[in-house]
């Protein structure tokens, strides 16, 4: 099985006290996160700055030595909010091994201008850790004993 991903981080921002505040004040911000066998689901936050915008997630397996970006797609219908708009994305890390750390960073662009959620400058880490397989069954030591009748 592909290994688990385990966030360094509360992997909810979202449901933490003022993240609308800090949507309204930094515009752009990670909600959730969840490993999945596909990879690592997530969705984004973006203040509705202007009707045509991009959303997209810079990641990482090997500290920045080389890095790859996907597109966030726009989730119908936004948040009741009336400011913001829901984002998701997918990273596609299934060859990804047990010892590899994950860091990305969500990019927003609108308006001519460019914003960035980098866990205020220590990115997203999530460590790889391989998935335990379920505990073999254990054998009863005298299972294998021969049973005397007298």
């Amino acid at each position: 099985p592909p290994p688990l991903l385990e966030p360094l981080f509360p992997p909810q921002p979202g449901a933490s006290p003022g993240f609308a505040e800090r949507v309204r004040q930094h515009k752009v911000r990670l909600e959730w996160v969840r490993a999945e066998p596909a990879g690592l689901r997530g969705a984004v936050r973006v203040l509705n700055l202007a009707y045509e915008k991009a959303v997209s997630v810079r990641y990482t397996l090997n500290r920045w030595a080389s890095c790859a970006e996907v597109p966030a797609a726009y989730q119908p219908p936004g948040p009741a909010d009336g400011l913001t708009d829901r984002f998701a994305f997918l990273l596609p890390l299934a060859a990804t091994s047990a010892e590899a750390t994950l860091e990305f960073a969500v990019r927003y662009r609108v308006a001519g201008a460019e914003y960035w959620d980098n866990n205020e400058g220590a990115n997203y880490r999530l460590r790889g850790r391989q998935r335990v397989p379920p505990a073999a069954l254990t054998q009863d030591p005298d299972s294998t004993a021969w049973i005397h009748f007298i």
